[in-house]
Parts: structure tokens; C-alpha cells; sequence
């Protein structure tokens, strides 16, 4: 099943969408890549969606990317002896660690690590940011805040610490359970939550190994400041838009999400843009005027993949979910302004051999009447470095290996084959006209570009590149390669 759209699409699991039935429906509908949401459901249960993936997968004969995504810490207030309090702007409320019930001067905010970090002038946002405190005076066990607006604050409501970096591990206790069971379970991404430093990413990639790539979702304004050298230290990155709402003003999230997706396709690593894409299909079969202009934009500025949550995990219309943002890229990707913004988006330092033969095979199959790119990967580099140029024509990522060919169908334009073994060269591209043709995506009498390394079965060579016709009795009459 080959798509008619480069950008990827990701879709959340949960109580609407567990069942193989609808699983199938999601995929056979436009999902690339399903998110198992750590936060909710017990493992059996992430392990029962896991499997109806996989059965899927084999039965469809094309990889399916799993993503799973980690909670984080939860940072929150206790309970109030009469469950809710309205406070009023200018109102006085104290945080402390006194665990008794609270009133409409006091609650318990039960995580010292908070109370070391604050100092006055910081903010402390309840409740997804409805109800929004500046502290006045604080010390080690109690912050003195007033209100900036009124609003209700009652229990057990997530907080958030938007002005300073907490000197907290980004893995909880129960993350790091979670994390090793999806290892083991055999996940193709984990995303790590609440992420604020490069170190955060250096702990969890030692526990991973290599048997996940990573995934930061920046949802942190710490993140954003170092996103740098947190890209650097990660495999691709989710820009989590409904918490950076939350803690940063609203009007700077569209820039943001622009320049990390920007950042992202430079270093040729994939960008999922999140949250709230079509939040009114949660209880509408159609979305918003507004809604589908934000995913436009999103493929617009080049994302490789745009992801739902509660549209497609605890939604009345899952499968209309899927299909409306499969729509949307499409006719996007359909207009002549969005190849036009494509490629004057493409501002990328090539220093490498591999940077050069992929920038030709581009350029090559852009002027050559060529039906698609093939390139031989092993990690799956030499394909990223691919759809970082964001070709005009299809990528075919062939790879003797399904880990490789799975986290690979994350990434924009990428249509991934497992294949055996590959020794010499021109067999190489025997290999590639066959399964091109296979797949539709070319036809007997046209031309693919192949790029691979010499020799074979050795990550990082790239260093060959070779315009081949498809009719395979061509390639044999050819020069030896």
C-alpha cells in the first residue's frame, strides 16, 4: 500500500482504537506510525496493541513504526478539605510541603525538588495554565504566590514551572519500568517527556542501547533554549505543542515550531509536529477551518510527520481522524506553492561524500526523468540524508534489516523494503529496479537512481551513485558493476 503523500502521519492508541479491527482501519486509512501512549493503560495492554501492530505489519508486508512515549514526571498540588477553591486575581495562596488537606489559602505541593528551584518572580501554572500564580517569597518547604487571574484551583491538578530548569531526573521511577519493557517488547521509538537538558537524553540513551532510536518531545522552554545540542544528542524530535502553550506565551509557538522543524531537517533527523492538529474530531466528524490550516502549515514548512492524540485515541471518530489529515496532505502536497516553498526551504551544509551523492542523486533525479531514488542503507543514515533533501520523486529505502526499515518509516517520503544480503553492486541495483517495479513506483521502461556503498554491509560508506533502467536484461548488458 503506497501512500500519494511524503509527509507521515501518527496515530495515537488508546480505549477508542485497541482492537484489530480498528487498528487495520487506522492504517488502511493513512496511519504510518502508531503511538503507544505510556501515560495511560497498564503494560498488558500496550502489549496487546503491540501485537495487533506486528500481525498487521506481517500481514501487509510493509513496515509500521511504533512510537512509544514515555509520561514523564508529574509534577502536582494535594487535595483540599472541600475539593475546590475559586481564587481571585490579586488573591495571596501559599505552596507548601505541609501534607494535610488544603483551603483557600494553602495546598500541599508535594515535590521539594520544585522549592529549591523557584525564586521570586517565578511562575507556577495550574491546571494546564487556567490558573497562573507569580511567587512573591519562597523558600526551601513553601512558595507565596498571588494570583495573576482568577480561576479554580482544586485537587490534585498537574503544575507547571515554566521559568526555571527543576532539578529533576526526566525519568521517573515508573518511566524507567515502562522503558525497559517497551525495549524489550521490541519498539522501534521511545519519546522521552519533560526533557530540559542534553544530560536527560544521555541517561535514557544509555539504558536504550540500541534497541530504540530516541526521541525528545520539546515541551520544556530549558529544552528550547538548548535545543541544539539536544538535537545533537537525540535521533528526532516531537515538538510538543500543548505543553510549550502552556508554559511560554501562546503567540510564540508558531515561530518555534518553524524554527525546530528548520533545525530538525538540517540535521536530517525527523520532526513530529504534536497535539491538537484536529482536537474538534474528538467529538465532530469534521474538523475546523482553523484546524486543517494548522496541519497545512505543518506540511507546508516540511515536518515528517504530523501526529493525532485524543483524535484517535479516545475519540468518537478515529478512522475519520486519519482520513481528514490524510486528505489535508495530499492536496497540500498537491498544490504547485508547496513544491515551490519545499525547495527554497533547503538550506543545507553538505560536507560529507555521502551529503554530495545524495545532493546529486536529488539533482539527478529532478532533471533526468527519474522515477525514483533507491539508496541502500544499513542504519539508515545514508535514507535520512535522502528525504532531507526532499526529492520531487519517491525514496525507496532497501535494508537487510526490518529494525532499520521500521524507524525509517517515520521520516518524509520514505517507502521502506527489507531485503537479504547484498554482496556486488550490480546486483544492488537488480534488486532495486525489481522491487521499484513491484511497488508501482516505476515501470519497466523508466530509470531509477541507486546509491549505495562500496564495499557492501558496511554502515557509513555511501560512495557510489548510478542512474540504472528498471528492465533488469538492460542492467545485465550493461558494464560489470
Amino acid at each position: 500500500m503506497i501512500r500519494k503523500r511524503n509527509i507521515k502521519i501518527v496515530a495515537t492508541l488508546g480505549p477508542a482504537s485497541s482492537d484489530a479491527e480498528t487498528i487495520r482501519a487506522l492504517f488502511e486509512a493513512g496511519a504510518d506510525v502508531f503511538r503507544l501512549n505510556m501515560s495511560h493503560g497498564s503494560q498488558e495492554d500496550i502489549a496487546g496493541r503491540h501485537r495487533i501492530i506486528r500481525a498487521l505489519e506481517d500481514e501487509m508486508e510493509r513496515p509500521i513504526a511504533i512510537l512509544a512515549d514515555l509520561q514523564g514526571p508529574k509534577l502536582r498540588c494535594g487535595v483540599f478539605a472541600d475539593g475546590k477553591h475559586t481564587l481571585e486575581t490579586g488573591a495571596r495562596f501559599r505552596f507548601d510541603l505541609d501534607p494535610a488537606p488544603g483551603s483557600a489559602e494553602r495546598v500541599c505541593l508535594p515535590h521539594k525538588e520544585i522549592f529549591d528551584a523557584l525564586e521570586p518572580g517565578a511562575r507556577l501554572l495550574v491546571n494546564d495554565g487556567k490558573m497562573r500564580l507569580r511567587v512573591e517569597d519562597c523558600g526551601p518547604d513553601f512558595a507565596d504566590c498571588v494570583a495573576e487571574n482568577s480561576g479554580d484551583i482544586s485537587d490534585r491538578k498537574g503544575v507547571n514551572v515554566p521559568d526555571v530548569v527543576l532539578p529533576l531526573a526526566a525519568l521517573s521511577e515508573k518511566d524507567r519500568s515502562d522503558l525497559e519493557f517497551v525495549c524489550n517488547l521490541g519498539v522501534d521509538w521511545v519519546a522521552l517527556s519533560f526533557v530540559q537538558r542534553p544530560e536527560d537524553v544521555h541517561e535514557a540513551r544509555a539504558l536504550i542501547g540500541d534497541r530504540a532510536a530516541v526521541m525528545v518531545k520539546v515541551e520544556k522552554p530549558a529544552a528550547v533554549k538548548v535545543f541544539d545540542e539536544i538535537l545533537e544528542s537525540c535521533d528526532g524530535i516531537m515538538v510538543a505543542r500543548g505543553d510549550l502553550g502552556v508554559e511560554m506565551p501562546i503567540h510564540s509557538v508558531p515561530p518555534i515550531q518553524k524554527r525546530l522543524i528548520r533545525g530538525c531537517r538540517n540535521a536530517a533527523k525527523p520532526v513530529i509536529v504534536a497535539t491538537q492538529m484536529l482536537e474538534s474530531m474528538i467529538d465532530s466528524p469534521v474538523p475546523t477551518r482553523a484546524e486543517v490550516s494548522d496541519v497545512a502549515t505543518a506540511i507546508y514548512e516540511g515536518a515528517d510527520a504530523i501526529m493525532l492524540s485524543a483524535e484517535s485515541a479516545a475519540g468518537s471518530y478515529p478512522v475519520q481522524a486519519v482520513t481528514m489529515m490524510n486528505s489535508v496532505a495530499e492536496e497540500v502536497e498537491g498544490d504547485e506553492t508547496y513544491r515551490t516553498i519545499i525547495d527554497a526551504s533547503r538550506k543545507i551544509k553538505r560536507d560529507t561524500v555521502a551529503d554530495a551523492i545524495v545532493h546529486a542523486a536529488r539533482e539527478l533525479a529532478e532533471t533526468a526523468n527519474v522515477a525514483a531514488i533507491c539508496c541502500f542503507t544499513h542504519s539508515g543514515t545514508t535514507a535520512s540524508l535522502v528525504s532531507r533533501e526532499r526529492p520531487s520523486v519517491p525514496i525507496i529505502a532497501l535494508t537487510p534489516f526490518a529494525e532499520t526499515a521500521r524507524r525509517l518509516s517515520l521520516s518524509w517520503g520514505m517507502t521502506c523494503a527489507t531485503t537479504g544480503t547484498v554482496e556486488r553492486f550490480k546486483m544492488a541495483v537488480v534488486k532495486a529496479a525489481r522491487i521499484a517495479r513491484e511497488m508501482g513506483l516505476a515501470a519497466a521502461e523508466d530509470q531509477i537512481v541507486v546509491t549505495a556503498g562500496v564495499p557492501f554491509n558496511v554502515s557509513g560508506t555511501t560512495n557510489i551513485l548510478r542512474v540504472a533502467p528498471c528492465d533488469e536484461s538492460l542492467i545485465f548488458s550493461a558494464e560489470p558493476g
